[in-house]
């Protein structure tokens, strides 16, 4: 992640970004933890995944919005915005 250095992304536990059936998915990172509501469309010509999210960050309620594309390599490239807070360029490697 852009913001947040990587030894500190798995801190409360794996960091990861999951998509799950048509419109759900989670986020965790550092002390983030939410869950997603997700649409897919395009952007720039290339498939994407625009969301929401809402969650807890140690135990603060916490919300915000985000996106994903297919990078190279099978990455997945994005960013992640907290409401009112911090946003994060990265890129996702597939398990």
């Amino acid at each position: 992640m852009d913001v947040w250095d990587n030894d500190v992304l798995d801190l409360a536990e794996e960091a990861h970004l999951t998509f799950q059936g048509a419109s759900d998915g989670e986020i965790a990172f550092v002390a983030v933890k939410g869950f997603l509501d997700v649409r897919y469309g395009s952007r720039d010509g290339a498939a994407c995944a625009e969301f929401s999210w809402q969650g807890e960050d140690d135990g603060d309620d916490v919300c915000g919005r985000g996106w994903v594309r297919l990078g190279t390599a099978g990455r997945l490239v994005g960013h992640v915005f907290i409401h009112q807070a911090d946003d994060s360029g990265f890129v996702c490697e597939r398990d």
